[in-house]
């Protein structure tokens, strides 16, 4: 196969990156449009070093985007980070241009820096553009969270998330699946992905997700991390890593993860549980690992042994994270806490009294707030309730309450007596015969007509017309 001249200059560009390691033949074949062995032909040792041919009077030929330079060129001064598929979007509706879009994509690389300078815009406020890196093994993970949606809907579980965790060295990966994006699920899942590894990375790189940060804050302000989070990265010996905002390429290696784990494991097949999606993960695992990765160019395996060994080592103990709040005690000993209710022990609490509830994945503690006379604050602890509206209840908390079991109680229908016909005591006092309904309501009252109460007065009725003498 003879290359075109015009690719040929093209391929001579990534020659030097080439052969200094930093891109890699399939990153250049999908850059150039290429086929990787022409582009392996053309960049080894024994490819044509000659000239590309030129024209009969013996300039370079010219170029399909040459024509439409000075149309690119106003659009980069208009706004100089527009992206170059709008550009040939726009060349394609708007003026007819016949190129294709890599060669707009190449000649952005040349005239972005150029139209930047004239416009005095320095080289690190061009958005959107980042280097690229390589670390040393064990020495970073990156981690983010995947929606899976309604894939087990139809097994009565709403929402599905994935956890992702991936070595930055050797991109060995780790996946787990979960109902819930919590505190305690969170970092259940980042102990599950250290035993997987069979260690801890000196760091972990997140977005700023609520588990993790407090509070968002302006750019160049410190991040306020959350106390669990910190008190969990202090146990396993492992710094925390806070992308700034809006920079999802800092973590690229997790977000590619994110992409190949759904189209490997979960595309075309049915599940019914979330340990039946951990099994499809773990049996794709050798798999992934045997493969040979196209950045770094070597088996995921072979360096995912390198990676492991420089791991740090577990701690003896684990590390529970706990969701802590305040939550009044209500007048029936319960307590609500994520849609469920929990008991007290009512001898050792009042009613609107706050307490602190600790809630792991699987349990709920209930403690106190201010130590007893044993130096504990440990109320009580219950089993974690799955959904909501669940009452978790301990009945020997209410003890020393009353049951009801001395009320009366009927299950028929008891007809009330008419008011009217209610009895008036013959012992009943005046005063006390007016205080009651029933006895009122049988006090015949008399009946006047109101001249009786003109008469008395010495008043003429309103409705009586003056006689002419009276007037005068």
């Amino acid at each position: 196969m003879v290359l075109d001249p015009q690719r040929w200059l093209e391929l001579r560009r990534y020659r030097g990156l080439y052969e200094s390691g930093a891109i890699s033949v399939s990153e250049i074949a999908k850059e150039t449009g290429l086929n990787r062995r022409t582009v392996r032909k053309y960049l080894s040792s024994q490819a044509p070093v000659a000239p590309p041919r030129r024209a009969a009077s013996g300039h370079p030929r010219k170029r399909v985007v040459d024509e439409v330079a000075p149309l690119i060129d106003a659009m980069l001064r208009t706004e100089i980070m527009i992206k170059g598929a709008v550009i040939h979007e726009r060349l394609v509706q708007e003026y007819g241009f016949t190129g294709n879009y890599q060669r707009v994509k190449l000649y952005l690389q040349e005239a972005r820096p150029r139209i930047a300078g004239e416009l005095g815009i320095a080289c690190d406020e061009l958005a959107g553009l980042h280097r690229r890196f390589e670390v040393i093994p064990g020495a970073q993970a990156q981690v983010d969270w995947g929606d899976e949606g309604k894939i087990l809907a139809h097994v009565g579980i709403p929402k599905v998330y994935s956890f992702h965790m991936v070595l930055s060295y050797s991109r060995d990966p780790f996946c787990c699946f979960t109902t819930s994006q919590d505190l305690a699920s969170f970092f259940d899942c980042h102990r599950q992905a250290f035993a997987h590894f069979g260690g801890v990375p000196m760091s972990i790189v997140y977005d700023r997700t609520k588990t993790v940060v407090r509070r968002h804050v302006a750019p160049g302000e410190a991040v306020p991390l959350h106390p669990e989070a910190v008190a969990f990265a202090g146990h396993y010996d492992f710094d925390i890593d806070v992308l700034a905002a809006y920079r999802p390429t800092g973590k690229g290696r997790i977000e590619r993860q994110v992409d190949i784990v759904r189209d490997h494991v979960l595309a075309g097949r049915a599940f019914a549980s979330i340990e039946e999606l951990d099994s499809a993960f773990m049996a794709w695992v050798p798999l992934r690992r045997a493969r040979t990765h196209r950045t770094h160019g070597e088996v995921i395996g072979l360096r995912a042994v390198r990676d492991h060994m420089a791991l740090r080592p577990l701690p003896e103990t684990p590390y529970v994270v706990a969701q802590r709040h305040l939550r009044p005690v209500g007048k029936d000993c319960l307590v609500a806490f994520a849609g469920n209710l929990y008991s007290l022990p009512t001898r050792k609490v009042r009613p609107r009294q706050l307490i602190e509830v600790r809630a792991t994945k699987s349990q709920v503690m209930l403690h106190a707030t201010l130590t007893d006379d044993d130096g504990s604050t440990l109320l009580a602890a219950h089993p974690r309730a799955v959904g909501k509206g669940v009452r978790v209840i301990d009945e020997k908390h209410w003890d020393g309450l009353p049951d009801g079991k001395n009320r009366r109680v009927t299950t028929g229908y008891i007809v009330p007596r008419p008011r009217h016909e209610a009895p008036l005591g013959e012992e009943a006092r005046p005063l006390q015969a007016l205080l009651t309904r029933a006895a009122a309501a049988s006090i015949q009252v008399g009946r006047r007509p109101l001249s009786v109460y003109d008469e008395l007065t010495g008043t003429r009725p309103f409705t009586t017309a003056p006689t002419k003498k009276e007037s005068s």
